[in-house]
């Protein structure tokens, strides 16, 4: 061999045995992914099975099976990629138990999008499910979350029918909606305090209709600190939930929708931690659909506050609870507990394992009772032991579950979205 060619760099892996090969098809495979939206060799070759995702993982913890855990759900997925698994009963059953809490992307050292993934995963799921599920899914997830009307008639006709709904979504559904309270089109700061700039605010679909107040307050808390507020009409649903569930195409339009809605904004304030999370990945459905969307607590802990909250709570012991999809997501923590602990004698206590996932997850809750039971009871055991009566969640979804597995422990207690215990701090006569 001329010395030249002894020195040319070959390529890792090239002196492997014959039939050896790293992750990937073997010669001559094909993908068995049944539809095109499948999850992405890229993503999935990132994963080198190191295992420390596992421990972070609620449904492995609880369940001890590879399985259940994300690096277990990964390799099924490979499976099917490198045409040597299905997409078939026991594919859908590793895919549904999962949370999507992305825990595992929190601690992962590949940075490993799971989230993505898992929505993709879900996407070649959704065909194979019996018609009847088929049926309401689409029906809430296509039809009623998208359609502010259809929405709004949902919130009205919920408590005629509270009393034959299943008893788990009985549980769940807060007593009061909200089907004709509206937002103002523009809020405008009171005359005297100076306009730091405009925001546009999403109002979303469930946290509109079920838990209105949170934007009531998040309008009223925004304008007190010098933005003016907008709220643009044409906005819908951010899409989480049918994205979370396979519906990537029905996602992908609305995604479409609110940045035509949101164009020429300089800040879109959400304040669910599952739509922004959502929202800030616009751009992973449909090319160029960014938008600069922010955290309303952590809008308000980056920017600070114009007037600080000058009255305490009656009750000043809180409890923070950490949305997964605030904590894992975005990594926010801080931002929020910050701004709380700007109001005059209020106490903050950490809750045991809080960072857990509280088993909400979007519809998780409803689809799969059992694990989302357990997740519920620890969580709510994990509150009832701080002797906190006032719970702070800035997630519709976790504000629900927690409220739920607080009753069912007999505990009297008040779960709330941070924003409203501000604007209490401003306003002690509000309830």
């Amino acid at each position: 061999m001329p010395a030249e060619s002894a020195n040319v760099e070959r390529p890792l892996g090239a002196e492997l045995p014959s039939g050896a090969r790293f992750v990937g098809r073997e010669a001559g495979a094909s993908a068995a992914w049944p539809l095109a939206d499948a999850p992405a060799d890229a993503d999935l070759s990132l994963c080198v099975a190191c295992g420390l995702c596992l421990p972070h993982c609620p449904t492995y913890r609880l369940t001890a099976e590879e399985s259940a855990s994300p690096r277990g759900r990964i390799a099924a997925m490979r499976a099917v990629s490198e045409g040597t698994g299905v997409v078939d009963d026991a594919f859908a059953s590793f895919m549904d138990l999962c949370l999507v809490c992305r825990a595992c992307e929190d601690v992962c050292p590949s940075h490993v999008p799971f989230g993505r993934m898992m929505e993709h995963a879900r996407a070649q799921i959704e065909p194979r499910r019996p018609g009847g599920s088929r049926f309401l899914r689409w029906l809430g997830l296509d039809v009623a979350l998208p359609h502010p009307l259809l929405l709004r008639t949902a919130a009205f006709v919920q408590p005629i029918a509270r009393p034959f709904l299943p008893k788990r979504v009985r549980a769940l559904a807060p007593a009061r909606t909200y089907p004709f309270a509206r937002l103002p089109r523009l809020a405008e700061p009171a005359a005297g305090v100076e306009v730091r700039g405009t925001v546009a605010l999403l109002s979303g679909c469930v946290q509109d209709r079920w838990f209105h107040g949170v934007n009531d307050a998040t309008v009223r808390v925004l304008v007190r600190n010098g933005w003016r507020v907008t709220v643009p009409r044409g906005q819908r649903c951010c899409g989480a939930l049918g994205a979370h569930n396979g519906r990537l195409d029905r996602a992908r339009r609305l995604a479409r929708r609110n940045v035509r809605a949101f164009a020429g904004a300089d800040h879109v304030i959400v304040n669910a931690a599952g739509c922004i999370a959502h929202m800030k990945a616009y751009g992973e459905l449909v090319d160029g659909a960014e938008l600069p969307v922010r955290d309303l607590m952590a809008f308000l802990a980056d920017e600070g506050l114009t007037t600080a909250p000058t009255h305490g709570l009656p009750d000043g012991r809180v409890a923070y609870h950490d949305a997964c999809h605030a904590l894992r997501a975005q990594g926010i923590r801080t931002q929020p507990r910050a701004v709380l602990a700007l109001i005059p004698g209020l106490e903050l206590v950490e809750i045991h394992n809080g960072d857990r996932c509280c088993g909400a997850a979007g519809l998780y809750n409803v689809v799969e009772p059992e694990m989302s039971g357990r997740l519920m009871h620890e969580k709510a055991e994990a509150i009832r032991d701080t002797g906190a009566r006032v719970i702070a969640s800035a997630n519709p979804g976790c504000t629900m579950q927690i409220a739920a597995g607080l009753r069912a422990l007999g505990v009297s207690a008040e779960v709330v979205h941070p924003v409203e215990l501000l604007e209490r701090a401003y306003e002690p006569e509000r309830p």
